[in-house]
C-alpha cells in the first residue's frame, strides 16, 4: 500500500493508524502547495481532488477521504481492535465521531488556513472552534479516549486536528481533558513514529 501524505496535514491521521495497524505501507510525500510528488509527478493525475490523504491499495485501487481510509485500515486487522466490528452500535458511534471531527472541527479550520480570509472575520471561526472543542473536552471526561478506555481510529483524527490549534490562534490550552488526551496520544509509539517520518519531530 501507498499513503500519499503532506506533513502535519489531515493525512497524519491515517499515517498514525497505519503504524498502529502494523501493515506494510510506503509513505509518499505529496505537496499540498505545488500538487507534485518529489519526482515531479503531477499529483492531480493520481488524485483529481488534489488533496491528501490518498491510500493506494496493492491491487491499484485508490481510496480517498480520511474517515473512510482509517476504517478500511482498521478492518484489515480486526484483531488490533482499531475500530469496532461493522454493523455494531459501537461502529456507528465511531462513525458519529469521525463525521463530527471531519465536519465540525477539520472543516472549521479551513478559513483560518486560507490567507484570503480577512483578519476581522477570523475571530468568528476561532470562537466556533473553541466551542466545538469545549464540547469534545466534556465528552472526554473520565475517559482515556473518545470511545472509552481503548484507542480507536477516531482518536488519531482528533489528535491531528487538535494539533493545528496553536498554529492559527485557537486557544484550547485550558481544556484539561483534551490536553490530557493529546498528551496520552503523543506518548503512543505509533504517533511518534508517524510524526518522525513526517519530519514533525526531531
Amino acid at each position: 500500500m501507498k499513503l500519499y501524505y503532506s506533513p502535519g496535514a489531515c493525512s497524519l491521521s491515517p499515517h498514525i493508524v497505519l503504524r498502529e495497524s502494523g501493515l506494510a505501507f510506503e509513505p509518499v510525500l505529496a505537496s499540498t502547495k505545488t500538487h507534485k510528488l518529489q519526482d515531479g509527478t503531477d499529483y492531480y493525475g493520481i488524485n483529481p481532488k488534489g488533496y491528501v490523504p490518498l491510500l493506494e491499495l496493492d491491487g491499484g485501487e485508490r481510496l480517498s477521504e480520511g474517515p473512510v481510509i482509517v476504517q478500511y485500515i482498521a478492518d484489515q486487522v480486526p484483531d488490533k481492535k482499531l475500530a469496532p466490528p461493522a454493523g455494531t452500535m459501537a461502529r456507528y458511534r465511531l462513525q458519529e465521531w469521525l463525521n463530527f471531527i471531519t465536519s465540525e472541527l477539520h472543516k472549521g479550520f479551513s478559513p483560518l488556513f486560507n490567507p484570503a480570509v480577512p483578519e476581522d472575520a477570523r475571530p468568528v471561526f476561532r470562537k466556533k472552534l473553541v466551542e466545538r472543542f469545549t464540547w469534545v473536552d466534556g465528552q472526554l471526561a473520565g475517559k482515556a479516549y473518545l470511545m472509552g478506555d481503548e484507542f480507536s481510529v477516531a482518536d488519531a483524527y482528533l489528535f491531528t486536528v487538535a494539533s493545528w490549534a496553536p498554529h492559527v490562534g485557537v486557544d484550547i490550552t485550558g481544556l484539561a481533558n483534551l490536553s490530557a488526551f493529546s498528551a496520552r496520544m503523543f506518548a503512543r509509539p505509533a504517533v511518534q513514529a508517524a510524526m518522525k517520518a513526517e519530519g514533525l519531530l526531531k
